[in-house]
């Protein structure tokens, strides 16, 4: 489990190929990888990976191909946003974050709003049922409000305003329109809907 808190901004160096996927070694020294060890989990852009190999200033994760079917920006060089596994005994500053992808969706357009930044990002319309205004979305791997949810025959537009405390710590300062971002919605949302659609369906309830 993960809070969306961004720990710190982590460099991929040298993907190599791993039969039909890929092992990246991550450049992160303001991670504190004294405290981690091999089996751990870290959130990476939003996807939950096992460390494989960790020293001073680095560490690796194996990518599978089903992961990368499901996500963006985990085959190739870059910066990506890191989280640790939480701890039950962490104050959780963001909201309940599983690390398992749900979606890639697309920016529409990122653009200056006074000392801030408006965010929309067309959300893959199976994920529509799920984000609600004032609600959390996890975008690659921040926590975030959705200040406007606007339906759309073929997807869902989400409104975000990012405040420059979000932009310095993390990737998302390199978004531009037609970026593409990994999304995970909220977990709270995800059983609702699903109690939701038993009791229309059955007597369940």
């Amino acid at each position: 489990m993960f809070t969306g808190i961004v720990q710190a901004v982590g460099k991929v160096r040298e993907p190599e190929k791993l039969g039909n996927g890929v092992r990246l070694t991550i450049l992160a020294p303001d991670l504190g990888l004294n405290e981690v060890k091999v089996g751990d989990s870290i959130a990476v852009n939003g996807a939950c990976m096992t460390v494989i190999e960790v020293g001073e200033r680095e560490f690796k994760i194996d990518v599978s191909a089903e992961s990368l079917s499901k996500t963006t920006g985990l085959d190739t060089f870059g910066e990506v946003n890191l989280e640790k596994a939480m701890r039950l005994s962490d104050r959780i500053d963001g909201h309940i974050v599983s690390g398992h992808v749900d979606g890639v969706g697309q920016v529409e357009s990122m653009e200056p709003v006074a000392e801030s930044w408006r965010l929309v990002v067309r959300v893959p319309r199976v994920l529509s049922p799920y984000v609600a205004y004032k609600g959390s979305i996890t975008i690659n791997g921040v926590s975030l409000t959705i200040n406007k949810v606007e339906d759309t025959a073929l997807d869902t537009l989400v409104t975000i305003n990012l405040i420059p405390h979000t932009l310095e710590v993390t990737t998302l300062k390199h978004l531009k329109a037609q970026s593409y971002v990994n999304v995970e919605i909220d977990t709270i949302a995800r059983y609702v809907e699903r109690i939701m659609s038993l009791k229309n369906e059955d007597s369940l309830f």
